[in-house]
């Protein structure tokens, strides 16, 4: 009898030794499969559509060929309850992510991110061009406008109203709330060198000094000159002398001008056209920069009013006429 207990009890133990070899092998074995690195040589996209399964994620797993062995999967996930809190979404996923790293990401809703970059010196027009051409953004007719509405502005002017920098989005996400982003950041920064800017400046309203600025920018091809450039500016504001840029003939022109202005150009009387018109064009004719907002609070303290470029992106800078045209048979006419 006594024997055939003994012999029970080792049957019994041998049972219970070989169960947690076997439940040590397959936790062990789940672990590393948890390990194993995605089945890929570049990274590519995966989209979670909202409501799916985690047996559904699986299955798309296995589809696009990013795991093999769902089934381990489906283990790991009882061992791991947590990892079956997928969200949707449109994420990356790279060669060098596991299939752990891939559950992080999908948890936490770490969604892939792109970029678009809004250059200063653009106008509306070929930031929308841009924009045309960004993947996964949802567009609207007239969204600029629709911005400008939303936040109190019925003017129907958008130009230089927006700050130029780079703004990420996820997929899906809208013009709009991207081109809100980029109107609140210029007039927050505008408000800003308004607040502070030199006192006896010959402007009348921020938004005047947003319309300078558009000019400098625009004007300017050597950062360091842009409070000097300003300063010509104010100066021939406070003289009342005609601003006589090319930017604002150009901007004027619109879609007639094919690289070149003529003297037929600067003739020719449009609303922007500063050879023809007194003071300041009625409206941006571009997206400043930061810097060249604050040049136009606090141009240098210089006498110039003119200036001709060296053809190098730098400028001649001169107080009195008889210089200028001298800078210019130097630089321009004798080229």
């Amino acid at each position: 009898m006594k024997k055939a207990i003994i012999g029970l009890f080792a049957t019994l133990f041998t049972l219970l030794t070989l169960a947690a070899v076997g439940a040590y092998w397959g936790y062990s074995t789940l672990q590393a499969y948890g390990e194993q690195p995605i089945k890929i040589t570049a990274s590519q996209e995966l989209d979670i559509k909202r409501g799916t399964t985690f047996s559904q994620f699986i299955a798309v797993l296995e589809s696009e060929k990013l795991i093999d062995e769902g089934w381990k999967l489906k283990w790991l996930v009882r061992l791991k309850p947590e990892l079956a809190n997928i969200r949707s979404g449109l994420y990356d996923v790279t060669p060098k992510d596991t299939v752990n790293s891939l559950l992080d990401k999908v948890i936490s809703g770490r969604e892939k991110s792109f970029g678009v970059t809004l250059l200063e010196g653009q106008t509306v027009k070929e930031w929308r061009q841009v924009l045309d051409l960004q993947p996964r953004l949802t567009q609207q007719e007239q969204v600029f406008i629709q911005v400008l509405r939303e936040n109190g502005d019925d003017s129907g002017l958008p130009e230089g109203k927006f700050f130029p920098d780079t703004y990420h989005y996820r997929a899906g996400s809208s013009e709009k709330a991207l081109l809100n982003e980029s109107y609140l950041k210029m007039q927050a920064e505008l408000d800003k060198a308004w607040q502070s800017r030199q006192k006896d400046l010959p402007l009348k309203s921020a938004y005047e000094l947003l319309i300078l600025a558009s000019i400098i920018e625009k004007e300017t091809g050597k950062a360091s000159e842009r409070p000097w450039i300003a300063a010509v500016f104010v100066n021939r504001l406070r003289k009342g002398m005609r601003l006589q840029t090319d930017p604002t003939v150009i901007y004027g022109m619109g879609d007639r001008y094919e690289g070149n202005i003529t003297r037929k150009d600067l003739r020719e009387t449009t609303a922007f056209n500063t050879y023809r018109i007194n003071g300041l064009p009625p409206t941006p004719i571009a997206a400043p920069s930061l810097a060249a907002i604050q040049a136009a609070a606090h141009p240098a303290d210089v006498d110039y009013i003119y200036f001709v470029s060296r053809n190098d992106g730098s400028h001649v800078f001169s107080r009195t006429l008889n210089e200028h045209n001298r800078a210019v048979n130097k630089y321009q006419r004798n080229r």
